[in-house]
């Protein structure tokens, strides 16, 4: 079985995903794009022999889409999850699910009607062999239980339109999933610090920020988000346990050496750290779908990873003061 997959959203991420789709993952075929600029549909879908949209609605109710990959700004992710919950098609959400606790819960409440798990959040680090060196450690228990886990997320720039908000909802999301992931628990204190600000950034951007929060058991998390770096995209997270501690290498190029010293790579962007991440993420859910199956992660976790981006936005308009973090209880249907 070929999975027909409809992308909504032919910018930058939409395109990298046709890209990995129709070049190095199987199962799946992309037969129809959608984007408010019809123009950029057409660009992706045309070379494709695919349909294009002017909107994710007209996409979703195509007979011919079997699964839909949503590749938008995370303001209007909503919408067409919602839509493609009701038709019963699978759906793969680039992060945020959604930008607020409500719509999220809309969205699990349309999956617990429909009576089946259909969503599937685009947190690709799940998929990183590091983090889960990282939790097969502490979960084999040798070292203890966690006590701290620290994050650094630096990107060498950030376009103008990227807001301090933008460093929450679109930056530190990724840790906020990654930490919950690491430990198998729910966060639930939060508070955001605001160092000396770099020269480099824009004005209207409070930037480096630190994320501080607290889960459940009561591990401590810092997170370090450092948008114009300059030196290049540095992700680094280190858990520490009982005795002893493990920390990602995610920069393990080949090393030079000569008159200058010694040194190795750095990357560039996202795409390029998390490459293969991306690629397991997209192909386990393509067989997933062909075999009717949801996998990865769920609704539920794209609505605990925006409840605490909402907190972390509260003490960030606050001052820095820590703020709990608002949740129903898990529902059955997610246990």
């Amino acid at each position: 079985m070929t999975v027909r997959i409809g992308l909504i959203g032919a910018g930058g991420m939409g395109r990298a995903h046709v890209e990995r789709i129709e070049q190095e993952l199987a199962g799946g075929r992309i037969v129809a794009v959608a984007d408010l600029n019809l123009d950029g549909a057409k660009a992706v879908a045309e070379p494709l022999g695919a349909t294009a949209y002017a909107t994710g609605a007209e996409l979703i109710a195509d007979p011919q889409v079997d699964a839909v990959l949503i590749a938008t700004f995370g303001k209007v992710h909503a919408p067409d999850v919602l839509a493609a919950v009701e038709a019963g098609k699978y759906v793969l959400c680039e992060k945020p699910l959604t930008t607020t606790p409500e719509d999220a819960l809309r969205i699990m409440e349309a999956e617990e009607k429909v009576g089946k798990k259909l969503v599937t959040v685009g947190f690709m680090r799940r998929f990183d062999p590091g983090y889960n060196e990282m939790r097969a450690t502490l979960q084999g228990g040798d070292l203890g239980y966690a006590t701290l886990l620290h994050c650094r997320h630096r990107n060498p720039t950030v376009p103008e339109g990227y807001t301090t908000r933008n460093m929450i909802d679109d930056t530190a999301i990724h840790e906020i999933d990654i930490c919950r992931y690491l430990l198998g628990e729910e966060i639930v204190k939060v508070r955001v610090d605001t160092p000396r600000a770099t020269s480099h950034r824009f004005e209207h951007l409070q930037d480096p920020l630190v994320l501080v929060a607290t889960t459940e058991s009561g591990v401590l998390i810092d997170d370090e988000v450092n948008v114009n770096i300059h030196f290049g995209y540095s992700i680094e997270c280190e858990l520490v346990m009982e005795q002893g501690t493990v920390r990602l290498g995610d920069q393990n190029h080949t090393i030079t050496r000569d008159a200058a010293g010694e040194r190795h790579a750095v990357c560039g962007s996202h795409i390029d750290r998390f490459h293969d991440a991306f690629n397991q993420e997209v192909q386990q859910w393509i067989r997933a779908v062909e075999r009717d199956e949801h996998t990865g992660s769920t609704s539920w976790d794209g609505y605990a990873a925006t409840c605490v981006v909402d907190a972390a936005l509260a003490s960030l308009e606050d001052g820095g003061r820590e703020v709990e973090v608002a949740m129903i209880e898990k529902p059955a249907f997610y246990a």
